[in-house]
């Protein structure tokens, strides 16, 4: 059965497998849940130095360092446009539906479990430390080393950089440097070939723990606002990167069908950092130069999160609407303005949505922050859509910006894989 050998659907089927058993032994299903963090590390692991790795030797590569300037103009102008656009989309659809309204919640009576008061101790405690000025300067590194060893995406990329424009500068002398670090990617990138074999179980694995602690039972009250975040995810990426991908000619089904894989993986372990060292590879495979490439997807990693804007400005119109909490245009507005900030840093650190909200609750003074433990059960589930949205997202930003740049090769190998026919 050759279909059974395809990894998309060994995950799918790892993912199935892990629901029936989430909902038949959820005790069993709910002790699962290292399969699932163990892959998500592994791969993770491996993503800072293959960003290294790549980026600068498709710097070098470049020759010319205005083209690195250009490169990251048009990714970072079209970063913040689609962002703020999900972010609209996102308080525009929790205002017309009001998922939260009619709950009547009493902060200062809410109940909420030791563990849940714990998490969210965290996370307040994390969202005070993540004003702008701190993101800017996390950005730089304690030393070169510490940047691979806490696997800080934005700071790799920044050394990367740097690495790359002084190599560029050394011309012809660097050569064999850039060769033996196109090589030691080729070796991360087969490493990463053996851990994604472990893909099904981890799906299965992280699937049976989400279905089996939290139940399907646990959604029910909160089922709006999960319906809301799905169907808003929807229809930011089949509308809006709909008419994106058709005006800069590209094929948005076709792209989907192209990255099944990578999508499928996202769902599983409900994180896009696991499919982001193959969609590197898919990506230069599908005529994206390496350069473009290595700055590119990264980059977007922390300041691309198109799912985790929708999010975002939801989940903070129901906290409002549930603890009956009016807001006025302009503070709705300035919520908006505090987002369009903190949301570049919600990648940055673990749990990085559930902080950013945090942070922006906090720092507007409106919405009471204590009343983020009403999503702290449905969050998990949330996280799925976020991650694929942000997949999707990253990978058009990917191909868009590599034609604006004249870097996208139309008769690659996987070319006529997303191009509209």
């Amino acid at each position: 059965m050759k279909w059974l050998k395809s990894l998309y659907v060994q995950v799918l089927l790892g993912i199935t497998l892990g629901v029936l058993l989430g909902i038949v032994k959820p005790d069993l299903g709910a002790s699962l849940e290292p399969l699932g963090t163990a892959f998500v590390s592994a791969v993770k692991m491996l993503i800072a130095p293959i960003i290294f790795c790549t980026v600068v030797h498709g710097i070098a590569g470049m020759g010319d360092l205005k083209k690195l300037g250009s490169v990251g103009w048009k990714a970072l102008l079209y970063f913040e446009v689609v962002t703020t656009l999900a972010l609209i989309i996102g308080l525009v659809v929790a205002k017309v539906i009001e998922p939260g309204t009619g709950m009547n919640v009493n902060v200062a009576e809410l109940r909420v479990s030791d563990a849940d008061s714990a998490k969210l101790a965290g996370y307040q405690a994390a969202a005070a430390k993540q004003s702008v000025v701190d993101h800017l300067l996390h950005i730089i590194p304690k030393t070169f080393v510490s940047a691979f060893a806490e696997g800080e995406i934005l700071q790799v990329l920044f050394l990367a950089i740097l690495a790359g424009i002084a190599l560029a500068k050394m011309g012809e002398k660097a050569e064999m440097i850039t060769e033996l670090l196109h090589l030691v990617s080729q070796m991360f990138f087969g490493i990463v070939g053996i851990v994604t074999k472990a893909a099904p179980v981890a799906a299965f694995g992280a699937m049976a723990f989400t279905i089996g602690k939290y139940g399907v039972g646990s959604l029910k009250s909160l089922l709006l606002l999960l319906a809301c975040v799905y169907l808003t995810c929807l229809l930011f990426v089949f509308v809006v990167l709909g008419l994106i991908a058709r005006w800069n000619g590209f094929s948005l089904w076709k792209m989907l069908k192209h990255i099944k894989e990578e999508l499928l993986l996202t769902l599983g372990t409900s994180s896009s950092e696991a499919a982001l060292p193959q969609l590197m590879t898919k990506m230069e495979k599908t005529g994206c130069s390496k350069g473009v490439v290595g700055i590119v997807l990264p980059a977007g990693y922390s300041f691309n999160l198109d799912g985790t804007s929708i999010y975002l400005t939801m989940a903070a119109l129901f906290v409002a609407q549930a603890t009956n909490t009016h807001l006025t245009l302009w503070q709705e507005l300035g919520i908006l303005a505090v987002l369009l900030l903190t949301s570049k840093g919600a990648a940055a650190v673990t749990g990085g949505g559930f902080i950013t909200l945090a942070a922006t609750l906090a720092s507007t003074g409106t919405i009471p922050v204590a009343g983020l433990a009403l999503i702290l059960g449905i969050d998990r589930f949330m996280s799925e859509a976020r991650a694929i949205t942000n997949l999707i997202g990253n990978s058009l930003a990917m191909l868009v910006v590599a034609k604006w740049e004249g870097e996208f090769d139309t008769k690659a190998e996987d070319a006529a894989k997303v191009l509209r026919g």
